[in-house]
């Protein structure tokens, strides 16, 4: 069993990449109605397009991250904006009643229109950048492998979310609207709260202490 600190990591990556894989975007909304268009595969093929066009992301936000990592302020207020940014997904994930998707027209290329739909997002570029190059460069204080458990749960969580979506929705969508889907939202955005309660005295912490 991992370490406490480890665990930690784990725990994290799992719940921020569950929220992002089953709260409403367009990526989401993609696999959805390729998935019910065309089929499963083609859902799938959007759902794991995070794969390919969220690694120059991390590559670049944690570049930028290490280029201030030496300022325990700017690290401070890198962290306050990051909580407020989860203090925001945490009220729209708890804000969620069902879904009502609309359809719209899909044809071949599923996994370009995945990539291309997460590269105009702008929630993976704020979340790599105020949160999880943060949380990258944290795991790594402890050691390479607690970095690789918080990656792995996080995108095992936020890809295997979306396939999984993807092949009920190749069926129906009527699960969308159940009520205890919108509870399991819920609880997410409270978890999402507290993460962001603790980012945000991390940040006062690093910002009071270089005053």
């Amino acid at each position: 069993m991992p370490e406490l600190p480890t665990f930690k990591f784990l725990a994290a990556g799992a719940i921020f990449g569950l929220t992002a894989g089953i709260s409403p975007g367009p990526l989401l909304a993609l696999v959805i109605t390729e998935s019910l268009k065309h089929n499963r595969l083609a859902g799938i093929k959007i759902a794991i397009s995070p794969l390919i066009t969220d690694l120059p992301i991390i590559i670049i936000t944690l570049f930028v991250f290490n280029l201030v990592s030496d300022s325990d302020k700017i690290l401070g207020l890198i962290s306050i904006t990051g909580s407020t940014y989860l203090l925001y997904l945490a009220y729209k994930t708890m804000k969620i009643n069902g879904y009502d998707m609309e359809l719209q027209n899909s044809g071949r290329g599923s996994l370009v229109k995945g990539m291309v739909a997460n590269l105009l997002n702008p929630h993976p570029y704020l979340f790599w950048a105020t949160i999880g190059s943060p949380y990258i460069n944290k795991a790594l204080e402890i050691n390479l492998y607690t970095v690789i458990l918080f990656l792995l749960s996080f995108y095992g969580l936020l890809l295997g979310s979306k396939i999984i979506i993807a092949i009920i929705s190749d069926k129906s969508k009527t699960f969308i609207n159940q009520s205890s889907f919108t509870w399991i939202l819920r609880v997410l955005g409270i978890a999402l709260f507290i993460f962001a309660v603790l980012f945000f005295y991390d940040g006062l912490r690093s910002v009071f202490l270089v005053c």
